[in-house]
């Protein structure tokens, strides 16, 4: 029974650092992807060109190896409509508002309004995939939710953020129900992450590129910029999506919620180091009470585990 638990324990603390590692690499991406919108990368064909050189670089995975290529076979046509529905909800809506909202917003208003995103998923992740939340896990969802609120309130905004207050919302409303999806189907399917991601990457992504080049166009790139693509595509998707959904096979969908708020203090800092957007006393103390929020939700969830 000790090894049963000492091996839940090691697989779970696990999880929790793949997913620290994720949240590091995506907050990265809010300061390459604000380079550059700043070098005049149209968004939708910007986020396109990512997440489809991202797809490429996992479908040679998949077609090197014989075993992946078994089971894609054998997916049903069910699992591939929820596929699809992800690839949609997660890659076409979530990043592409994503992007758009960063060429309209700060990099740090975006990331706070971010931080709503584990409230949605507390509420809908006992509705929609039967995993109810705690009252001690609403505790820390709440005081993460606060710290956000403490961090940029009062919040000043000009006539012109308006549209993106409401495109980086849609955004995370969408992120909120693609999560949910995306640990029913990682944790129910018997896929493996790289399969998931590749599909679902590979539907999202192609689409953003479409709608971006009917939208927007196609612009000339310097090497700078080909570079700065080829980053976020290889290590912060590819490679960072794929150990997020090896991730959601152990997390609860509110463990992965809250420390999707770790990126707020992660884009805070970054953007304070390269962006040159503020960061005061303040917002140091807001800091504390999300961190606060993550530890509780993890502490809770290892005692719910060690008396399961």
């Amino acid at each position: 029974m000790t090894e049963k638990i000492s091996s839940t324990e090691k697989s779970h603390i696990r999880a929790v650092l793949l997913a620290l590692l994720v949240t590091f690499l995506w907050s990265s991406s809010f300061v390459l992807i604000k380079f550059g919108l700043a070098d005049g990368i149209p968004p939708i064909t910007f986020a396109g060109l990512r997440y489809s050189f991202g797809f490429l670089t996992l479908l040679l995975i998949i077609i090197s190896k014989r075993k992946h290529r078994d089971t894609l076979k054998s997916v049903s046509g069910k699992m591939w409509m929820k596929l699809v529905f992800l690839g949609i909800l997660f890659y076409t809506i979530t990043q592409g508002t994503n992007f758009i909202s960063l060429s309209l917003l700060p990099a740090n208003t975006v990331s706070l309004i971010y931080n709503f995103g584990p409230l949605l998923i507390a509420l809908g992740s006992g509705l929609i995939i039967k995993e109810d939340t705690s009252l001690i896990q609403w505790l820390g969802v709440l005081l993460s939710l606060v710290g956000a609120l403490i961090y940029f309130f009062p919040l000043k905004n000009s006539t012109g953020q308006n549209l993106g207050y409401l495109i980086a919302l849609i955004s995370v409303l969408a992120n909120a129900f693609s999560n949910l999806l995306g640990r029913q189907i990682n944790h129910k399917s018997g896929l493996s992450p790289v399969l998931i991601t590749t599909i679902s990457m590979g539907i999202g992504g192609l689409l953003l590129l479409l709608l971006g080049g009917l939208t927007q166009g196609f612009v000339r790139l310097d090497l700078s910029q080909w570079l700065i693509i080829a980053w976020l595509a290889v290590v912060n998707t590819a490679f960072a999506f794929t150990l997020w959904n090896t991730a959601l096979r152990t997390l609860s969908a509110v463990e992965a919620g809250i420390i999707n708020n770790m990126m707020l203090i992660q884009v805070a800092l970054l953007s304070w180091l390269f962006l040159d957007e503020a960061l005061r006393f303040k917002q140091v103390i807001a800091m504390l009470f999300v961190i606060s929020g993550m530890v509780i939700v993890q502490i809770h969830g290892r005692y719910k585990r060690k008396n399961s």
